[in-house]
């Protein structure tokens, strides 16, 4: 995907990027690739293939979830990497709040850098593990939306995330095509954490891959036991 198919996909997503924002992301390729040669950052490294499996993929989050675009929304990202969805939603929709998480120092260091490169506004980021910091007062259940992308199966996930979304808010649920047995895997897990899928949507992107997008609404707060401590819930997800 070069550029211009980067911003003539997202008009017909009916996302419009200005020359700044184009510009942003071109910053951010460029951050990404250097700091990639001494951080695993992402096993991506083609422009194309960035814009695509990276950026794109990242913003076709807001044309299923139209708040993300216009109004002043409050995500979380647990397990950001990279900064993705979080950063490309920030850049695209500057008037969201976003909190990014993640457990090694080296991408927090990463994520810092590029927030301040792009000069952006109202982003935290969070160095430690969700199982922790879902239990902290400041963030548990604090949020209209919480996301992960390429983190651990839907089960294991929604203890990572839904710890962190408020009575009302969303669980964003991002994945390829293994989503709809995960969702079945998770029935237990969402209930039991307070969430009930409202929506679900499939599509492709230009290349062909399978992407589906599920809607967990929260609605019951969560039981104070979860998350459990760090490295539980991928030993022993909730059955």
């Amino acid at each position: 995907m070069t550029i211009d198919e980067f911003i003539l996909a997202l008009k017909n997503a009916s996302i419009s990027l200005t020359e700044k924002q184009v510009q942003q992301f071109e910053q951010y390729f460029n951050l990404l690739i250097k700091t990639n040669e001494h951080v695993n950052l992402t096993a991506i490294t083609d422009k194309q293939e960035v814009y695509l499996k990276h950026f794109y993929d990242s913003l076709i989050l807001a044309h299923y979830v139209k708040p993300l675009q216009n109004e002043s929304k409050t995500l979380i990202d647990i397990g950001t990497g990279a900064g993705f969805p979080s950063l490309p939603l920030k850049i695209a929709f500057p008037q969201l709040k976003i909190v990014m998480v993640d457990a090694l120092q080296k991408r927090v260091n990463f994520l810092k850098e590029v927030v301040e490169l792009l000069d952006l506004s109202n982003v935290d980021i969070v160095h430690g593990r969700a199982e922790d910091i879902g239990q902290n007062n400041s963030y548990r259940e604090q949020f209209d939306f919480a996301t992960a992308r390429a983190v651990a199966r839907t089960s294991v996930l929604a203890e990572y995330t839904l710890p962190f979304v408020k009575l009302g808010g969303e669980f964003l649920v991002m994945k390829g095509a293994a989503a709809e047995q995960e969702l079945a895997d998770s029935k237990k897990a969402l209930a039991t954490l307070g969430g009930s899928l409202v929506k679900s949507f499939d599509f492709k992107l230009p290349n062909g891959d399978q992407r589906y997008i599920q809607i967990v609404s929260k609605v019951t707060h969560t039981p104070k036991k979860y998350p459990r401590q760090a490295g539980t819930p991928s030993k022993k997800p909730i059955q």
